[in-house]
């Protein structure tokens, strides 16, 4: 197929340049009907911020230009099917699980997930059982599950259904997805992989290897996060016989949104014309770029360069604090010179690089100058790593998710949990390990490591109860 073809973006400006009058939702009209100190920032999305009309195809129902735009995107990925999404990878994720298994299915959950998947097995109404992630007690990060970790869940829980995985993680690190996915099958084990950071590595062999090639059953990408599409424009991509793909465009059309953006799906096709037109010259550029940024960093002692110890995403960049700085005071600091950065924690601050083509200019040197002059003329000193103790490798739920719907929740002191069922996510950041999750029954040793972590100076992911000592529980 041509990947230099665009249909949907082509057969959204065929119809802006009709100059066509609107009798039709939305309500601005084709943009003529807007606030006028805020149509000169709109104008140029709102003449193309249109609903299904003739020529412009349905999401839901695809049969012109979409269905066009989902083939050619399934065939720059190489699998069976690919879609659309304009809710974000939030969508896919819960699509897939709720396609992929059934009620009271046990399946293997990689612990340090994203919230949306968490959700996706409470709809579900599973039985998940939580895989603890290995940590990087260099980067004090949460990495990727190990197959080794995997067999030793399979020993006790012979009937599970599928496997659910993070690959990569926020960080860029990745795990040995191939023997994972291999092991799984010969199981007959489906996999579902959020793929949410890695939708551009399909693009080289210099990058990971995406596991829509590695042989995943559904893999979710954010299109958004790493390729040039607008926020909230994802992929799903399908490449089983395992899951049905008829009860997948089911829950598509339940879960996502009636009346889809076309500026969000003409991106999306735009986005798949980028990656699939980018050549190798054009990685080598922007490695050459990032090289560049990461020696001069080397330079800035301050700071460390975190490297991966194996493979890993190169438009991940993470420096760590050599000062008394957190991540968090770092990344303040650089936003008053004007740069944003992706993420912070208590040590490192997440740099995302764009993916440039030959020639592209992107003002790195300015990045420098303020790590330099805003981080850099601090004293370095010793760092006190968090020593966290090593929780259960894995863990199920003592409370159903049908159970907890029908409970009430009450909030008690943390000296009070010991044996009664979270009813919120506890979860310290770092790593970003959930250490407690609603239905998990409260051991003293978890609540011996939450105070070990609040005298820390830990923060917790909404933890507001936790840092007043209280935690939400469920009543008896």
């Amino acid at each position: 197929m041509n990947q230099k073809q665009t249909p949907l973006y082509d057969a959204l400006i065929q119809h802006k340049n009709r100059k066509s009058i609107s009798y039709h939702v939305p309500g601005h009209k084709n943009g003529e009907v807007f606030l006028k100190e805020a149509h000169p920032v709109f104008q140029n999305i709102l003449n193309v911020d249109v609903t299904e009309l003739s020529g412009l195809d349905d999401l839901h129902s695809p049969s012109e230009a979409i269905l066009e735009a989902e083939t050619l995107l399934a065939d720059y990925y190489e699998v069976k099917k690919s879609f659309f999404l304009i809710n974000g990878s939030t969508v896919g994720n819960l699509a897939m699980i709720l396609s992929a298994v059934s009620e009271g299915d046990e399946v293997l959950v990689q612990r340090n997930c994203h919230k949306s998947i968490m959700n996706g097995l409470s709809l579900a109404n599973v039985r998940p059982i939580f895989i603890a992630p290995e940590f990087d007690t260099e980067w004090q990060v949460a990495g990727g599950l190990t197959l080794n970790s995997i067999k030793e869940a399979v020993k006790s829980h012979s009937q599970v259904k599928a496997l659910i995985v993070t690959y990569p993680n926020y960080y860029g690190m990745v795990t040995n997805l191939k023997e994972i996915i291999t092991y799984c099958h010969e199981r007959n084990m489906i996999v579902l992989v959020d793929e949410a950071h890695g939708a551009h590595f399909k693009g080289s062999k210099k990058l990971p290897v995406s596991a829509t090639e590695l042989g995943a059953d559904v893999v979710v990408q954010s299109a958004h996060k790493t390729l040039p599409a607008m926020t909230m424009g994802s992929y799903l991509h399908y490449n089983s016989e395992r899951v049905d793909l008829g009860r997948l465009k089911m829950f598509l059309r339940m879960l996502q949104s009636s009346s889809p953006s076309y500026p969000i799906m003409a991106s999306l096709d735009l986005a798949r014309k980028y990656i699939a037109t980018y050549e190798e010259e054009d990685l080598q550029y922007t490695l050459q770029m990032i090289s560049q940024f990461r020696e001069k960093m080397n330079q800035i002692p301050s700071i460390k360069l975190l490297s991966y110890k194996g493979e890993g995403d190169p438009l991940k960049v993470t420096i760590q604090s050599r000062t008394e700085l957190s991540g968090f005071d770092m990344q303040s600091t650089l936003e008053e010179f004007g740069i944003f950065t992706e993420l912070a924690d208590e040590h490192n601050v997440l740099f995302i690089f764009p993916l440039l083509k030959r020639g592209d200019l992107y003002p790195i040197e300015d990045v420098w100058y303020a790590i330099k002059k805003g981080i850099g003329e601090n004293k370095a000193s010793e760092r006190n790593f968090q020593k966290l103790t090593k929780g259960n490798s894995i863990s199920t739920l003592q409370m159903s998710y049908k159970e907890q719907q029908k409970k009430k929740v009450e909030i008690i002191l943390l000296s009070k949990a010991v044996g009664r069922v979270c009813a919120e996510s506890v979860i310290p950041y770092p790593p970003g390990i959930p250490l407690l999750l609603p239905g998990e029954s409260i051991k003293s040793e978890d609540i011996e490591q939450i105070y070990s972590l609040l005298e820390a100076g830990s923060r917790f992911q909404g933890g507001e109860n936790i840092t007043q000592h209280n935690i939400k529980v469920y009543q008896y």
